[in-house]
């Protein structure tokens, strides 16, 4: 894919301190698809030691370069008024700052998610594996709001929430899964493999 098209949806809503929300979920898109996510989740390491090795400073340089890239795309799909309050930060920094500007609406997306997720319940007819995939949607919107909910209460929740036509299937999952080793992922991968 090419890197101006899809940088294209940056250019199209600029963050302009109404738009936090969609504006990062944007950027997370860009930057997974060029694979520079990480630069938003982790900051720029010291720089080597003056005797380090020269692969050991190339990597560094590589991982400044690209950081430096990430903010000054951050930068360019802002209005000027944000731009100049954040022009000097790395893109670590820079998300983090934007966030504490931005906590209430985020705090609504919290809520928001939170009352979806419990108010959801399995429809009439509606396939189990695209309810659990729509329920783990909102567990990892939480997650990336940064309110991650515990593995085993979040597949509790969902169990719960399924349909009465499952309670023999939630039955058998409790007395042969509960405490056994595995991730959301795999626990996720075996309910849809179920049906």
């Amino acid at each position: 894919m090419n890197n101006s098209s899809i940088r294209s949806i940056l250019e199209k809503q600029k963050l302009n301190g109404k738009n936090f929300l969609d504006w990062y979920r944007n950027l997370r898109i860009v930057l997974r698809a060029e694979q520079n996510f990480y630069h938003l989740e982790e900051a720029l390491p010291e720089a080597p030691a003056d005797n380090a090795t020269a692969a050991v400073r190339n990597a560094y340089n590589r991982r400044k370069n690209e950081q430096q890239e990430v903010a000054c795309l951050m930068l360019a799909s802002m209005i000027p008024e944000l731009q100049k309050n954040l022009e000097n930060l790395a893109a670590f920094d820079m998300l983090r700052e934007l966030k504490v500007m931005f906590e209430q609406q985020a705090e609504q997306e919290l809520f928001d998610t939170i009352r979806s997720f419990h108010a959801c319940k399995q429809e009439e007819g509606q396939s189990v594996s695209s309810y659990v995939m729509k329920m783990k949607g909102y567990l990892d919107q939480m997650d990336r709001l940064g309110y991650p909910m515990p593995q085993i209460l979040g597949v509790s929740l969902i169990l719960t929430s399924l349909s009465k036509d499952y309670d023999q299937f939630v039955q058998n999952y409790n007395m042969h899964s509960m405490g056994k080793c595995g991730g959301f992922e795999e626990k996720f991968s075996w309910f849809i493999g179920f049906w």
